[in-house]
């Protein structure tokens, strides 16, 4: 077997074995293997020139508080919630919703931001994970009361319907999702929810974020099973919780066939707070600084090509 088939082989096995022993939710079962080589990465929810400086959010699940506070601390907004970054680029790697009751609150402040940015010549980028996937599946297992009364119909109802059909493909919130990607490079650095195997780089990442968008849209049945396998995209932990030696090549693979230097990912929380992992080419963002896991509130800047992690000070 050649070093290349090797490394593939390890993507598919070491990714499966690692995703069913550390998930917290449930992903499905199912994967569907790429068949189809396609072409390079290049598209515009895909592939973003390179800044002088980026700031990365890990999970916020529907913490308003928390959620500002980085931002703060990532010298983006000011107390009044309103832009100040400037030319700054602000990634947040999804899993806004759910956990906590204030996600609808975060999805819109999200969708300010940007509109602010982009007038200030900067950039916010929201990106999606499982769980938003999830809610436009109806998958409702993680979604608080106050998350259903924030949608609710009528007002003050906990019931599922206002968010139901606030999320279902085709619904507003849905069609707002769809401009997320699930995989992003900006300059020399990737970014995914749960990481990106080499074999999402044969598949197609714009492939991954047109399907992904279609399902938002309510313009395909399903999202692609290449994403929402246990080691898609925005489910898997290969280099998220303990990776090795073996998880450590896999990485190499997929950021030689991407043309990146790094690779930069939450869902999985990282309890001591934000750190790399397989010689700095990793780094894992997910502090758990919701209510619900009480973790640190941390970012990671990227400032000329050298990340740096930005702590709230105690």
């Amino acid at each position: 077997m050649s070093r290349a088939s090797l490394v593939a082989f390890l993507a598919l096995s070491i990714g499966n074995v690692a995703c069913s022993k550390k998930n917290e939710e449930p992903a499905p079962a199912t994967a569907e293997p790429a068949k189809t080589p396609v072409a390079p990465v290049a598209g515009k929810l895909t592939v973003h020139p390179a800044v002088e400086r980026l700031v990365a959010i890990g999970d916020l699940h529907g913490d308003l508080q928390s959620t500002r506070r980085a931002l703060r601390l990532a010298g983006a907004i000011d107390e009044k919630d309103q832009w100040k970054g400037g030319a700054l680029v602000v990634v947040q790697t999804g899993d806004q919703i759910d956990r906590g009751d204030d996600d609808r609150a975060i999805v819109d402040l999200f969708d300010t931001l940007r509109d602010q940015a982009k007038k200030a010549g900067g950039e916010v980028i929201a990106m999606s994970g499982n769980h938003e996937i999830m809610n436009a599946q109806a998958d409702f297992r993680y979604v608080t009361p106050g998350g259903f009364q924030a949608f609710a119909e009528p007002p003050g109802s906990v019931s599922e319907q206002g968010r139901g059909k606030a999320f279902a493909p085709g619904g507003p919130y849905a069609k707002r999702l769809a401009e997320r990607p699930v995989v992003l490079v900006v300059g020399d650095n990737v970014f995914a929810h749960g990481g990106v195997l080499p074999k999402h780089v044969t598949y197609g990442i714009d492939r991954m974020n047109d399907e992904v968008a279609a399902f938002f849209r309510g313009a395909s049945p399903a999202p692609p099973k290449v994403v929402v396998s246990e080691d898609g995209p925005v489910w898997t932990r290969m280099y998220s919780a303990a990776p090795g030696r073996e998880e450590c090549q896999v990485l190499d693979q997929a950021l030689h066939a991407i043309g990146a230097k790094r690779m930069v990912v939450g869902h999985t929380v990282q309890r001591a707070g934000i750190s790399p992992a397989c010689d700095d080419k990793v780094f894992r963002i997910d502090t758990g600084m919701s209510r619900f896991y009480q973790g640190p509130i941390e970012v990671l800047a990227i400032e000329k090509g050298a990340p740096k992690v930005l702590r709230e000070p105690k």
